[in-house]
């Protein structure tokens, strides 16, 4: 699935979260976290983790 980079980020900001405490909430390494920001994509549990840790639903972080 494609992720927004722009999207996460702006979730993150509105949750006061930064990679750690994203990667904390979500149950996954930083590692995992930053390798979906680079490559942009990831397996849909994944990006499911994410949202959820974001408080935000799916859709708000995929790409359009």
């Amino acid at each position: 699935m494609k992720v927004s980079k722009k999207k996460v980020e702006i979730a993150m900001a509105r949750a006061k979260l930064n990679r750690n405490d994203l990667a904390e909430k979500a149950k996954m390494s930083v590692n995992t976290i930053c390798t979906v920001y680079s490559r942009g994509t990831c397996k849909p549990g994944t990006v499911g983790r994410i949202a959820e840790a974001l408080g935000v639903d799916v859709t708000e972080i995929l790409e359009d």
